[in-house]
């Protein structure tokens, strides 16, 4: 149903209003003001109503079949958080891990506050002071493949709910100041968000995408509170930040559909990111090791089967040349050049 079928006519409640004023001061003319009054109040109401009924459709949270990696969040930049504080609104970091974690889409690693906590855990381990058989040790802490970096520009002032208030107004000049005051309490500000995501290993930058909200809208709830969205759903002017991000991150999730070239992982795991990416070396060019054990093997080429060519002492240097692969090092000892699997030196 259209608007303009429900709003009173207005001509009608001029004649009110100027009929009230002709008649002498008694019951007549405070029912007519009452009157016209309550039909401004419904008039507004009317409006209101029919703006969120005709808005833009019920937001949705992109889904896909499995995830393509795991992803960490990265708090925004200092002034975007004391923005967001001057609206009592914390860091979106917690509400984009769970769009993340409710899409599908990634498997969310913790590097936030909760890592503090992970951390005292695993020191309590290290001290001894845990049960022998907690099996927590090193090397079992998952990888991010990537970064996922919001930015929010929230923009301020009341221009929209002013505009409703007088709207009102002009149309039924002293009462509508009464109706605009009411109007004017709703508040119809935008969002314009951004969120970055970057590979880990190469440091590129893999998806970007922007979000932008323009006003409360009421419906935009469903999506909230099937996740709980905490405080972004107490104030109107956390739901358009809650908005414009859910909108932000299903333009990454399409985009990562969209492009699967994006992120080549199957995301069961994070080692097929780390296979892709160039081998990471511990150690600079130049750098002295030495054997672990007596009769470390000096291979002709790095793999397994490649022919001896001399073996190390215990304790016996050698100068790392600066090439590794398939977890085997280019070193020169005193006698020869040669490959060496890396775990078997120190240094």
């Amino acid at each position: 149903m259209g608007v303009h079928s429900n709003v009173p006519n207005i001509r009608q409640e001029r004649g009110y209003l100027m009929e009230a004023s002709s008649i002498s001061r008694g019951g007549s003319a405070l029912a007519l003001l009452n009157r016209a009054v309550c039909t401004a109040l419904g008039m507004m109401l009317l409006v209101l109503t029919s703006s969120i009924a005709l808005g833009d459709e019920e937001a949705v949270l992109e889904q896909c079949d499995s995830p393509k990696g795991t992803i960490a969040v990265a708090e925004p930049q200092s002034h975007v958080i004391m923005t967001l504080s001057r609206y009592n609104l914390p860091p979106p970091t917690s509400l984009l891990r769970q769009y993340i974690q409710n899409s599908n889409c990634f498997q969310v690693v913790e590097r936030g506050r909760a890592m503090r906590n992970i951390q005292q855990e695993r020191s309590l381990s290290e001290s001894g002071m845990l049960q022998q058989d907690a099996n927590m040790g090193g090397a079992q802490m998952v990888t991010a493949d990537f970064v996922m970096t919001p930015d929010v520009i929230f923009k301020d002032g009341n221009a929209g709910g002013a505009g409703v208030g007088a709207a009102v107004g002009s149309l039924f000049g002293g009462i509508g100041s009464l109706v605009g005051a009411v109007a004017g309490g709703v508040k119809f500000q935008e969002a314009q968000t951004t969120l970055t995501m970057a590979d880990t290993r190469s440091t590129i930058q893999v998806a970007a995408a922007s979000g932008t909200y323009k006003k409360a809208d009421w419906a935009f709830g469903g999506v909230l509170g099937a996740i709980g969205g905490g405080a972004y759903t107490s104030t109107d002017e956390g739901k358009i930040v809650a908005a414009a991000l859910l909108d932000n991150y299903n333009n990454i999730v399409r985009d990562v559909r969209n492009n699967p070239s994006l992120l080549e992982s199957t995301s069961a795991v994070a080692e097929q990111n780390a296979a892709a990416s160039l081998q990471a070396v511990s150690h600079r060019p130049g750098a002295v090791l030495s054997a672990k054990l007596d009769n470390v093997k000096v291979l002709e080429g790095p793999e397994r089967g490649a022919d001896v060519v001399t073996k190390l002492k215990k304790g016996e240097e050698v100068v790392f040349m600066g090439d590794a692969e398939d977890g085997y090092l280019l070193i020169q000892g005193s006698e020869a050049e040669g490959w060496v699997q890396e775990f078997m030196l120190d240094g």
